[in-house]
This record gives C-alpha cells, structure tokens and sequence, in this order.
C-alpha cells in the first residue's frame, strides 16, 4: 500500500529546523527526500548536542528521518552542477538560506524553474525577503521580537517556550503550503514560488492573543497559567501537587462546584457566569484550591473527569508519552538502529504512514546520488 506522496522527489537545501521538520513530515507521506549538506560538517544541528546519538546528535534527528544525505559543495562547480541537475528533477525544493544566496549559486527560483517549470520552490526565512532579507531567522529572536515571550510566564517575565515553537509552527505552514501547491499543479500544469517566514507564521498563529489586540489596541501580557479569557481555566494547586484545569463553560463549572464539595459557588454572583469568573478570579482560584487541597492530583483528576471536567495532572515529558501509551495511540516508532522516533500524528484509513528510515549519516548516499544525477539525464 503506498503513502499519499510516494513518486515526489524533494530537493531539501535547508538546515537546522523549520526546513528539516517540513521536509521529514513529506518524507513521513511516502516522498523521497534528498537532504543536501556541506561536506564533513553537514547541518549545524548534527553538532547541537547534548544528547549525542551514535550517528550525531538528538536535535538532528528529529527532523531528519527517512531521508538520503548527499554532500555537495556549492562552491564548487561540478557539485553545484549536481545541485542544479537535483533541482532540475525535483517536483518540490526546499530552501532556507539567507535571501539571495541560492540566487547566486543559480538555484534560485528563477533559474531552478526555467529548466523545471512545474516545480513547487519553497522559501523559508526568518522575516520575509523583502525589509528583512538581511536579518537572521533565529527561532529564539522572532519569539521575543514576535512577542511569544511577552505573553508566555509570569507578568513581568517575559518567558520563552520550551522547544522552538515558532520553528515548528512555520515547517507546518510550509508543508500545508507545498501540498496546496502540488495540488494546483496536478490541476492546471504549473509549479510556483512559496514563500515561508517566521515572524509570519508567529503572527498567524498568536489566534486569540493576536485578536485581542487588532480588536482593542492594547497588547495583552504574560499571565502565567491563566487564560485571559476564560476561568476558571489554569493550574490550582492540590494536595500533592499542580492540577491543570479547563473549564469552557458555565456547565462544566457547575460540575467542578459540585465535585469539589462547594455547590454554593456556582450560584455566588461573582461566579456565576465565564465573565463573573474572570473578573472575580482570585477570589475564584482561593475558594476552589482551598476544596482542592484536600485531596491529591490523581484523585481529583478521576472525580473531575468522570463529571466531564476536564482536568489532569502537570507532568512532564515521560508522563506525557506513558498518557499516550496508555491511551493506546501509540506515540514511537522503530527506526532501526537509532533511538526511536515519535510518531506521525497523521492517520490515513487508506495510505498509511507505515514506514520509517532512520536519519541519515552524513553523505550516507553520496554514491548512489551522485551516480543516479551524472548518468541518467531524466526528471
């Protein structure tokens, strides 16, 4: 049974994140993958360790799986003649450089589509190719230029999340965008040019935070735990420990009232509905981790759960893949001789994603790759 993109070859030219993840999620749907590096250095994150892997490094490869690894030197001619001719035969190229440099070496969307007309190029930047082509697409700068930071952790903290969030997001921009491309084609014959940036896809993704401040002028700040919009919706402390809490509706806060032992708060006026709630929070938060501290996290967790509340424990990353085990969704996957992988979060009834390549070595293929691109003069 084949994957949904088995038969789409990707020129992948980027490194580090953004690119990397987009181009592992096309090699996950069946695409062969291509992933070009500097020779004897490879992607800057083979080296962003620790942890360490036999092959190089934790960071590299959860986003380079299933792929083939080729070293081409751009500066040299009969190397970036090889990357040429790569993209020459590629349905889609994925590229990261800084504005312009692939341009000069003539892999440029102009050049690359001359010779390849129905080819998908997508550009990932940090702040777009126009006012900020020159400026560095660091993860951790858009974060807190982008203001992620101004809204994440305690008021007057501004805080970073804890993985590269916005790197993740953009990759996700990027293959829903590669795929709508490749559709089109199939539709009216043509490739085209697919524009990326971090900032962008930051923006596009602050949702209600980014809607409260087109709607009032005034940029909201970092509340912690709490939602600006909701309560009681947040952590509370129990007995034991830190429970993560959801109400979204005036219902479900009756249900919580009512297992916590304290009915009479549903009915208080300063509770009684989502903006009652908001405005009289604290007072809100002291009532209910006052009931709350009688019991621990797991049990109030079940009782809440059973009443429909949402609610469940602050765990952490080991906790999060025991839930998923537990849960039956089978979060890892078996790579062969690296360490396991996490999972496609795509299911397909028909087009399974069943098969996963561990990350390449370094020029792992560059025998293969290189003879296939000077002998055989096809797409």
């Amino acid at each position: 049974m084949s994957r949904p993109l088995e038969g789409v070859l990707v020129a992948d030219f980027s490194r580090v994140l953004a690119g990397p993840l987009a181009t592992a999620t096309l090699a996950d749907l069946g695409a062969d993958v291509v992933k070009v590096e500097r020779p004897g250095m490879g992607d800057d994150t083979r080296s962003w360790g620790p942890p360490w892997t036999d092959n190089s490094s934790s960071y590299f490869e959860c986003a380079n799986r299933s792929k083939r690894s080729v070293e081409l030197d751009l500066g040299e001619p009969s190397d970036l003649a090889l990357a040429r001719e790569l993209a020459r035969r590629a349905d889609v190229v994925v590229e990261n450089f800084k504005a312009g440099t692939l341009d000069r070496r003539g892999l440029g969307y102009r050049e690359v589509s001359a010779t390849n007309p129905g080819v998908v190029y997508c550009s990932i930047t940090g702040f777009g190719s126009a006012g900020g082509a020159d400026l560095p697409g660091y993860d951790f700068l858009v974060q807190a230029v982008g203001g992620l930071m101004s809204i994440t952790g305690p008021p007057g903290e501004p805080t970073k999340a804890g993985v590269a969030l916005v790197d993740v997001l953009t990759s996700k921009d990027a293959v829903a965008a590669i795929l709508a491309a490749l559709h089109a084609r199939r539709r009216d014959g043509h490739g085209q040019r697919i524009e990326v940036n971090l900032l962008s896809s930051l923006l596009g993704s602050l949702a209600n935070q980014a809607s409260a401040f087109l709607a009032t002028g005034s940029a909201p700040g970092g509340m912690g735990n709490r939602h600006p919009s909701i309560a009681p919706y947040e952590t509370l402390a129990a007995k034991d420990g830190q429970l993560a809490l959801c109400c979204g509706n005036d219902r479900q806060f009756r249900d919580l009232a009512r297992v916590v032992g304290r009915p009479g708060l549903a009915t208080d006026a300063r509770f009684a509905t989502n903006g009652d709630r908001v405005r009289h929070r604290d007072a809100l938060v002291a009532a209910l981790e006052d009931a709350l501290g009688a019991d621990t996290v797991d049990a109030w967790t079940q009782r809440l759960t059973a009443a429909g509340v949402p609610a469940g424990k602050v765990g952490d990353i080991a906790d999060a893949f025991d839930l998923a085990e537990r849960l039956g969704l089978e979060p890892t996957v078996d790579v062969g001789d690296a360490p396991a992988q996490v999972r496609s979060p795509l299911a397909f009834s028909s087009t399974p994603i069943d098969t996963y390549a561990p990350p390449p070595r370094l020029g792992e293929h560059n025998d293969e790759i290189r003879h296939w691109l000077t002998k055989e003069n096809h797409r």
